[in-house]
C-alpha cells in the first residue's frame, strides 16, 4: 500500500475544510499596512514584548517592516535581554542522527528527493544505529534528533524500532537521554505509538506556509498535501504528545511571510490546546545539496542581515518558546545570532546516513547528505567557545524526564521561571561532560564557566543541591539534575 492509500481516510478530515488557519491574502495585507511604521509604533510593540507576552500578527508585521537603524538596534537589544530573562545564559546542545535517506517525495529543494539519481541511498540496520549512537555517546552527546526520509521502509514500525534501539545503547559514561524526532507527518494512532516508545519533541516543518509556493515545490508524493502537513502538530497533541516543534525552510518564499506563518501557527496551537504552543521553532535556510539545482540560487534567498532580523523578531514575537539554530549556518554567523534569542544549537553534527561512522573513518560523503553543513566544528570545540564567549553549555534533559513538558513547561516558560531549572542543570551536565569527554583546553574553559555561574544561584536550597551534585559527579556518580 502506498502512502496516499494509507492515509486516504485521514485526508478527508482536511479536504472537507473550507479553509485552514493560514490566510495568504490577510498576511500580505498586514505586512503592507505597516510598510513604514513610526518609531512610536515600534516602541509600543517592544513594550508589549518586554512583558513576555506573545505578539499579534500586526505587531510582528511592524517589527518586520521597520527599516530604521535605531529601531533595529533596540530590537536586537531587547531580543538579547528576553532570552536571558527566560532561559538564562545557557545554550542547549544536541546532534542529529540520520537513519535513512530513502524518500518517496520529490521536493525540488531537497537532496533526498526521489528523482535525485546522484544520491546514494541507505537505510541503517539496527546494528548500524547502535554503532552511530555509540560514537555520538563517545563524543559526549546526550540529546539527539532522529531524521528519516518518507518511504515505505521508514514507516511507524521502523521509527519505533529505531527509537528503542537508540535508548538501549549504554556506555561506561553515558547514554542518549532524550531522542526527538524530525520526520514525516503521522496519524494520531502512530503518534500514540511513538509516545509509548518515549519520543521527546515531535518536529514537522511546514517548509513554506505560502499555499501556491508549497504546491510548486512539492509537486508529487504525500508531501504535496498542504493541510496533512499543516495539522501534524494538532494530531500529535490530540494523541498525547508532550511537545511539538514547528519550522519553515527560509528561501522558498518571502521571509517576512514565513515569519508571519510561524506566528499564526503558534497562535493556532495555543488557542486550541489551552496555551500549549510549539516547544521549539526552527528557521533553517536553504543550503547546497548534491544534484539539486534549485538550492544553488533560490529566488527568495535570505541574506545574513535579514536572517539576523528574523531571529530577533521571532524571539520578540514568541518570547517564551525555544529557538533552534542549526549548523547549516557558519560558525561566525552563529556567534552573531545566538545572543539574539537562540536557546538550542547542534554541534558535532553529521547529516549523512551513517555519517558518524564515516566521519570516524575520515570519509567524505557528499552523495549521502541532505544538504551541506557550514559549521563543522566538533562538540568539544563548540562547547569550549560557548564557555569562552560568556554562555554556559547544557546537555540537560531534565524537563522531559521530570514531566515539565506541554502545559507545565509553557507555564514556567511564560512566567520566566524556567531559568531556575536551566542554570543548575546546565552546570551539572557541563561538569559531567568535562569529567568524561572534554579536551584539556575545554576542561579549563568549562571549569571557569562553572565558577562564574555558581555564585548567581541565589536560592539556598538550589545552591546546596548543585554543590552536592558537583561533589557526586567528582566521585563518579552521573546524571545529576533538578
Amino acid at each position: 500500500m502506498n502512502f496516499l492509500e494509507k492515509y486516504r481516510e485521514d485526508f478527508k478530515e482536511y479536504d472537507a475544510m473550507e479553509r485552514d488557519f493560514i490566510d495568504d491574502e490577510l498576511i500580505w495585507q498586514q505586512l503592507n499596512k505597516w510598510e513604514n511604521p513610526s518609531k512610536d509604533d515600534v516602541r509600543r510593540v517592544l513594550e508589549k514584548s518586554a512583558r513576555l507576552v506573545r505578539l499579534e500578527p500586526e505587531e510582528m508585521a511592524i517589527l518586520i517592516q521597520t527599516k530604521d537603524p535605531e529601531m533595529l538596534t533596540e530590537i536586537y537589544a531587547l531580543a538579547h535581554k528576553l532570552k536571558r530573562e527566560i532561559y538564562g545564559e545557557r545554550i542547549v546542545f544536541f546532534a542529529p542522527l540520520y537513519v535513512s535517506d530513502k524518500c518517496a517525495n520529490d521536493c525540488v529543494y531537497c537532496g533526498y528527493r526521489c528523482s535525485n539519481l546522484k544520491m546514494h541511498r541507505k537505510t541503517l540496520s539496527m546494528e548500524e544505529i547502535t554503532r552511530e549512537v555509540e560514537i555520538m555517546i563517545g563524543e559526549g552527546q546526550k540529546r539527539l534528533v532522529m531524521d528519516a526520509g518518507e518511504a515505505p521502509e521508514t514507516g511507524i514500525d521502523f521509527i519505533c524500532d529505531c527509537l528503542k534501539q537508540i535508548y538501549s545503547v549504554k556506555s561506561k559514561h553515558g547514554e542518549i537521554r532524550r531522542a526527538n524526532l524530525n520526520c514525516a507527518p503521522m496519524s494520531r494512532e502512530e503518534i500514540r505509538r511513538l509516545k509509548e516508545v518515549g519520543i521527546g519533541t515531535f518536529q514537522v516543518f511546514q517548509e513554506t506556509y505560502h499555499h501556491d509556493t508549497y504546491r510548486k515545490v512539492h509537486p508529487t508524493g504525500i508531501k504535496s498535501h498542504y493541510r496533512w502537513r499543516l495539522y501534524s502538530q494538532d494530531r500529535s497533541l490530540d494523541a498525547g504528545a508532550d511537545d511539538v516543534g514547528i519550522g519553515a525552510l527560509f528561501g522558498l518564499y518571502d521571509w517576512r511571510f514565513e515569519a508571519m506563518g510561524l506566528l499564526y501557527h503558534t497562535m493556532h496551537l495555543e488557542e486550541k490546546y489551552n496555551g500549549v504552543g510549539p516547544h521549539t521553532i526552527s528557521f533553517p535556510r536553504i543550503k547546497f545539496a548534491t544534484g539539486t539545482p534549485y538550492a544553488l540560487n533560490p529566488e527568495y534567498a535570505v541574506s545574513d542581515a535579514e536572517f539576523k532580523r528574523l531571529v530577533a523578531i521571532i524571539r520578540l514575537s514568541v518570547p517564551y518558546t525555544g529557538m533552534i539554530l542549526s549548523a547549516r549556518e557558519s560558525a561566525p554567523l552563529r556567534r552573531e545570532v545566538i545572543p539574539l534569542g537562540i536557546s538550542q544549537i547542534d554541534a558535532g553534527s553529521r547529516i549523512g546516513v551513517g555519517g558518524y561512522q564515516e566521519s570516524a573513518a575520515a570519509n567524505a560523503m557528499p552523495d549521502k547528505e541532505q544538504f551541506r553543513l557550514s559549521d563543522t566544528r566538533s562538540l568539544d570545540e563548540a562547547i569550549r567557545e560557548t564557555c569562552e564567549t560568556g554562555d554556559i553549555p547544557s546537555l540537560c534533559t531534565a524537563c522531559y524526564r521530570k514531566g515539565r513538558t506541554g502545559e507545565h513547561f509553557m507555564g514556567i516558560a511564560k512566567s520566566g521561571f524556567v531559568h531556575n531549572f536551566c542554570m543548575p542543570n546546565a552546570i551539572c551536565t557541563l561538569k559531567e561532560y568535562l569529567l568524561d569527554y572534554a579536551s584539556p583546553e575545554t576542561k579549563k574553559a568549562g571549569e571557569a564557566a562553572i565558577q562564574k555561574y555558581l555564585p548567581r544561584i541565589s536560592d539556598v536550597k538550589t545552591r546546596q543541591f548543585v554543590d552536592q551534585a558537583l561533589r557526586n559527579l567528582e566521585n563518579g556518580e552521573r546524571d545529576q539534575y533538578i
